[in-house]
């Protein structure tokens, strides 16, 4: 298995929470946008199972607010369950409003009630990826798993992209013996990010005026947790 390119540059990560308008109204106000955007990618379904250490680090990293701070997952895209073909482990590397990621290709599992997190670990051991990888992902646990629809945007000048992304699930998921009937939807909630290189930071703070929304720290990962697990971590 190879490796996919490291996105070695970091980037600006805004987030913003849109309440209160309807998903036609959002995509509207974004295409008239002076910005130009226009819809670069087809709508498609994103899936997430995050790890953590057993005390939760990367999660009370985030709570915290800590400038540095990692979120570890592994990301495919299509039907949640079953033959996942092309998942890809992540790691998440962010330091303030800025962020990169760093993944690698991983071979092909079954997302079922026969999950185990014995498989997940032997599959990214045998993996073409860097050993530090393998001895770090060894000593963590399946912690949440998520899914949404995504819609991607990029201005006429190419250098901001924006991502929709609506109707989040949230899944329990443990090391082994999952049934998955532990879930939650939240419909109403809708994220959008603005992404881009660091040397145009000057041109995101007039574009980001112009959008009504309120900025937020709030994370998916975050939100998940605390559903399933409140005040026990």
């Amino acid at each position: 298995m190879k490796k996919t390119n490291k996105e070695k540059a970091f980037r600006y990560e805004r987030k913003f929470v849109v309440e209160g308008m309807y998903n036609r109204e959002l995509e509207s106000m974004i295409k008239l946008h002076p910005a130009h955007f226009r819809e670069i990618f087809h709508e498609r379904i994103v899936n997430n199972i995050y790890f953590d250490t057993t005390q939760f680090k990367y999660y009370r990293e985030n709570v915290d607010g800590n400038a540095s701070r990692v979120k570890v997952r592994i990301r495919w895209y299509g039907d949640l369950f079953g033959q996942v073909e092309k998942p890809v482990l992540e790691y998440k590397i962010k330091s303030a409003l800025m962020g990169r990621k760093e993944s690698f290709k991983l071979a092909p599992f079954q997302l079922d009630q026969g999950f185990s997190m014995r498989a997940i670990k032997e599959m990214v051991q045998t993996s073409d990826i860097p050993e530090e990888i393998k001895v770090h992902f060894y000593h963590l646990q399946p912690v949440l798993l998520n899914r949404y629809s995504r819609k991607y945007y990029l201005s006429a000048d190419q250098n901001y992209r924006i991502t929709i992304d609506q109707g989040l699930e949230y899944y329990s998921i443990r090391p082994n013996n999952n049934f998955f009937i532990s879930k939650f939807k939240d419909p109403p909630a809708t994220i959008v990010e603005l992404k881009y290189a660091s040397d145009v930071d000057n041109g995101a703070n007039e574009l980001s005026t112009l959008f009504p929304f309120r900025m937020t720290k709030s994370s998916k990962y975050v939100n998940g947790v605390d559903r399933f697990f409140g005040s026990t971590i």
